[in-house]
């Protein structure tokens, strides 16, 4: 059934956002990365890639795993998918990032060192909540290419002619790199649920920022569709989310 696609986009949307935005906030928010963002940086970025790696092959065969309303705006435009669906399919996702953060939340809170005006949520953002101090522009910029990148790896791995069994591995790895290079820069979105959940419990500077960071990806994800189209000229795409007998 379709609300079994919708359930495992929540699912996995709340999982993405536990653990891998847990491993930022404890690497900078708590400061357990200690004296080297680098290290921070890696650990962060590795969390995403692999905690998406893992939900690709768990939840991909029923929802395809988009777990991104980014990715879903790149698959609607490229044919895959009834814009009924992804409207059900964005639902899910913000439901799924809110509540992702909220857990999160509700598990640091107990912490004496956690303070959500001074700790965080491993929100993104621009000026003093960035690494190098980008400004909006260059943010904005930012997270239009990481997003394009990201969306068309996943584009192209999901095409008839990508090797199912390595898809996971190879989109798993697309997310750890755009997150190499963009987490000095914004935190790295590329995601639009990914950050308003964090950005709803943080308040503050995340929330009256986190425009960018629904906006930009979804940008990223209509110029993937688009480069997708043009480059890769499939004759025949496989539906993405697959379509099972329920549907």
């Amino acid at each position: 059934m379709v609300v079994r696609k919708y359930a495992a986009e929540l699912v996995g949307t709340l999982l993405l956002v536990y653990f891998a935005v847990g491993v930022a906030t404890l690497s900078f928010g708590f400061d357990l990365a200690g004296t080297s963002p680098a290290a921070g940086v890696v650990a962060t970025a590795l969390a995403f890639g692999l905690v998406l790696l893992v939900l690709v092959y768990a939840i991909g065969p029923v929802s395809g795993c988009h777990v991104n309303p980014a990715v879903t705006l790149g698959v609607l435009l490229t044919g895959r998918m009834s814009p009924v669906e992804a409207v059900g399919y964005w639902v899910a996702q913000f439901a799924g990032g809110v509540l992702g953060a909220l857990l999160l939340w509700a598990t640091f809170v107990g912490s004496p060192d956690y303070e959500r005006s001074v700790t965080g949520l491993g929100a993104d953002g621009w000026g003093d909540a960035s690494l190098i101090h980008i400004g909006m522009g260059g943010a904005f910029l930012a997270e239009i290419v990481l997003t394009a990148l990201f969306v068309f790896a996943v584009l192209a791995m999901t095409s008839p002619a990508a090797i199912p069994a390595v898809s996971g591995v190879a989109i798993g790895l697309a997310l750890t790199t755009v997150h190499l290079i963009g987490i000095p820069i914004t935190g790295t979105s590329v995601n639009p649920a990914r950050s308003l959940g964090p950005a709803l419990v943080a308040g503050g500077s995340a929330l009256s920022q986190v425009w960018l960071f629904i906006v930009a990806p979804l940008i990223g994800g209509a110029i993937a569709a688009a480069a997708h189209g043009r480059l890769q000229r499939p004759t025949k795409e496989t539906p993405l989310p697959p379509p099972d007998s329920d549907r």
